[in-house]
């Protein structure tokens, strides 16, 4: 199933972290290098990606570069457009430095993917072909959300009126998985966004998604529901063994 478009589009996977709360199995491989059903989660996410034809795809590292430069090079040789971007602010910086780095890769269609969101083709494929918008948030549904969960506010047509933790609880109605799709107008304002945040250095321990709050106030979110797509965001131990059954099946 390959995703038929005239414009090339790339992807940014947001892997610069250690995952700390994965210790101790973290403490020697990043985050996205830990196995999911046997395979690490940048390669399911690369994999992914690459049956829906996105091949330009550039992988923001910071913790362990040199593991995840070996995995590339033992896997994905022969996809020239599969390239590392390194982040010596990783220890210090949240993601939103990251897209900062990134930000050159930013001159035409793309999906920004948080490095410990596994995904299946599927699902990418649904985004991709989802309603045009300068901004598309892939969300989910479910009966209530914890407080780790980047909670979505959604109007009656779907535009996210916000995106945070601390959305109060009777005003969330779905969740973020960490995909976001950036179209047409929302490439160039999205990272103008970026560059203008990172002048303050309070900005340095923020989340690439206060902008994405922030756009969403200018009518420019819009969402694509995910649901019944197979996901799953690794942040503990349990999540590991949770992704494991969801992609082995």
């Amino acid at each position: 199933m390959t995703h038929q478009t005239d414009k090339s589009i790339k992807a940014i996977i947001l892997s610069a972290g250690q995952g700390r709360r994965l210790l101790p199995l973290t403490e020697n491989t990043p985050k996205c290098l830990l196995p999911v059903a046997d395979k690490p989660v940048l390669v399911w996410q690369i994999d992914a990606l690459l049956a829906v034809g996105v091949t330009n795809i550039t992988v923001i590292t910071g913790f362990q570069v040199g593991l995840i430069e070996d995995l590339l090079r033992q896997r994905y040789a022969q996809y020239p457009g599969i390239k590392i971007l390194f982040n010596p602010f990783y220890e210090v910086a949240d993601n939103l430095a990251s897209c900062w780095i990134a930000r050159g890769e930013m001159d035409s269609d793309f999906l920004i993917l948080n490095g410990d969101t596994v995904i299946e083709s599927a699902l990418l494929h649904k985004v991709l072909n989802s309603h045009a918008a300068p901004i598309t948030l892939s969300v989910d549904f479910k009966d209530s959300y914890d407080a780790d969960d980047m909670k979505v506010q959604l109007d009656a047509e779907g535009w996210v009126q916000q995106v945070s933790k601390i959305v109060p609880p009777h005003e969330v109605n779905a969740e973020s998985i960490g995909l976001i799709y950036f179209r047409d107008g929302g490439v160039q304002t999205f990272r103008q966004a970026v560059e203008e945040a990172l002048r303050h250095p309070a900005e340095l321990k923020s989340w690439y998604l206060s902008i994405i709050d922030r756009l969403a106030k200018q009518h420019l979110v819009n969402s694509c529901s995910v649901k019944g797509y197979r996901w799953c965001e690794i942040d503990f131990i349990e999540d590991l063994s949770r992704a494991g059954i969801i992609f082995s099946q």
